[in-house]
């Protein structure tokens, strides 16, 4: 215990003796809660969850100790010794946080939340610090005893394993982000843009000429996952970065995202894949936006269009069969609801977003022995999906996955499901492929920032684009995009999709579309229907175009 510590806190529940910490009538000679050496005495083993007494006093005492720099005290107090003792002392000599306060709110159940208030201090600057967190007392499997359910987050809400705070002299240079018009984005007014800027400023803090400053940050063991900085105690020198985005779209972006839970978008610009707004609203801070690899859902029909015409299979005003359910392999593909569309063609199918229409070709396309296979090369020859070479600029991304298939896993493909995986940044980019008439790899930066090679594509056949673009119009103006693209400036397309996920109640919404000079899609997890809460986010930013 440091100098000047109490020896007995809080009414006598935890107290510092010679041989360990006594706590409410236990012996904690050791951490991890599985060691053969922790053992109670005085009491016999309790089972069960913590009561509401072994909740309150387990988190006091962990709070006193820790707020007095005793990370051997607070850390016998968690169900991981180790761990704890390691991160808890690192919050003191590698991040230097001092005076610390921390006052606990009343617990719900077993979850105890809480606010710390402290002082950074390095190198005779200092800066204070705030932040809110929350902790579970759990019963210890061996020993019975309540102890804190260790986790990163328990120092900081924004810590996960493999990382730790750490103040001093920057490891990258300052950069000041700005928007294609010259606009500073800062992450405090676009809070989507963290990770994104935290990239580019790891890529590129040094070429544009900044200047390291002092800061605490979140480092992780990953050498190649750039630091977050946390707080601010000397500023460095900014060197100025152009990015591509569009503060106006951001903004409507970040907007439209709070309004669903664990939702993404991303606006790209269609005839120069210059991308113009990413966000995310997610518990896990995780950029789905551009990382996600998620089945697309019905979305990915539009690649499955092109496919289908270019393999002379169908065209947008040729009939296609829409029965209200379709066999393979075995396997009974449905209808939402079971739906038929009597004498419709392709188009129709298209927009009222019929599965068993572009389940059909399997059959027809399997007879010329491509069926596995011509999903994926569409998507790679016209789409640029699918081969891992997009280089955004200093950020990140999933560029989809099309894997060969056979069996049901090819019709399943079809729709977007099975292995086909996307993000909404692909999504945007089969939109603005579609608009444009032809693939156009999406970045942040300008190519000549760094002369990276960027990904290409085959331009989609002029009849191919055509089709697409009327059957995408079809959908936003008479189909299942209607509603939420009824606001959006023409001309103007989109395809509504909804992913079912193993084990997850909900379908994933899915929607893309483009308007306005814009392309853009969206994903909401467990949202359900595509029109339902992907769709109004990308009309919201469509309109911002």
């Amino acid at each position: 215990m440091r100098s000047g510590a109490k020896a007995a806190i809080v009414g006598g529940a935890f107290l510092v003796v010679g041989g360990g910490v006594v706590y409410g009538g236990y012996e904690m000679l050791a951490g991890d809660d599985s060691s053969p050496a922790a053992h109670t005495r005085a009491a016999p083993v309790r089972t069960g969850p913590p009561s509401a007494d072994e909740v309150t006093r387990t988190a006091q005492a962990f709070f006193d100790a820790w707020s007095k720099g005793d990370a051997a005290a607070a850390s016998v107090l968690t169900d991981n010794n180790a761990a704890a003792r390691t991160a808890l002392a690192a919050f003191h000599d590698d991040a230097h946080v001092d005076k610390v306060t921390i006052t606990a709110s009343p617990a719900t159940g077993a979850t105890v939340p809480y606010t710390v208030k402290a002082e950074v201090a390095y190198e005779g600057r200092t800066a204070p610090l705030t932040y809110s967190s929350h902790l579970t007392v759990v019963r210890g499997r061996t020993t019975g005893r309540a102890l804190v359910d260790w986790q990163p987050a328990v120092v900081h809400p924004q810590l996960k394993t493999g990382e730790k705070l750490t103040t001093g002299a920057a490891k990258n240079p300052e950069i000041e982000a700005v928007d294609r018009q010259g606009r500073v984005l800062t992450k405090e007014k676009y809070p989507s843009l963290g990770a994104v800027l935290d990239s580019l400023r790891q890529k590129y803090g040094a070429q544009v000429n900044g200047a390291p400053g002092v800061e605490l940050s979140i480092e992780s063991a990953d050498a190649g996952t750039p630091s977050r900085t946390l707080l601010t105690l000397a500023k460095g020198r900014a060197g100025k970065l152009t990015t591509t985005l569009d503060a106006d779209v951001q903004a409507a972006a970040e907007q439209a995202v709070k309004r669903f839970d664990e939702s993404s978008v991303v606006a790209i610009a269609p005839g120069t894949g210059e991308i113009r707004a990413v966000a995310d609203n997610r518990k896990d801070g995780f950029p789905a936006s551009l990382q996600a690899s998620v089945a697309p859902g019905s979305t990915m029909k539009i690649i499955t269009a092109a496919m289908i015409i270019q393999n002379g299979e169908g065209g947008a005003d040729q009939p296609a069969q829409c029965p209200a359910t379709a066999i393979w392999k075995g396997y009974t593909f449905h209808n939402l609801n079971d739906f038929t569309i009597p004498n419709g063609t392709l188009t129709d199918a298209f927009a009222r977003s019929c599965n068993t229409a572009f389940i059909k070709p399997v059959k027809p396309l399997t007879d010329k022995d491509i069926a596995g296979t011509a999903l994926g090369r569409t998507a790679r020859d016209y789409f640029g999906l699918g081969q891992d070479n997009w280089k955004l600029g200093g950020v990140k991304s999933f560029d989809g996955s099309v894997p060969q298939s056979s069996g049901v896993e090819t019709a399943a493909s079809y729709i977007g499901q099975g292995k086909v995986q996307m993000s909404p940044l692909d999504m945007a980019s089969v939109s603005a492929t579609v608009i444009n008439g032809g693939f156009r790899q999406p970045i942040i930066v300008p190519k000549d920032l760094d002369d990276r090679d960027l990904a290409q594509a085959q331009p989609l056949p002029g009849a191919v684009a055509d089709q697409l673009r009327q059957m995408m119009h079809a959908a936003a103006t008479g189909g299942t995009a209607t509603t939420a693209m009824s606001g959006v400036p023409g001309p103007k397309g989109a395809k509504t999709g909804s992913a079912e996920v193993d084990q997850q109640g909900k379908s994933n919404s899915w929607f893309t579309g483009y308007g306005n000079g814009l392309a853009a899609a969206a994903l909401v997890q467990s949202g359900g229907h595509g029109g339902d809460a992907a769709g109004p986010i990308v009309a919201s930013v469509l309109r911002a175009g």
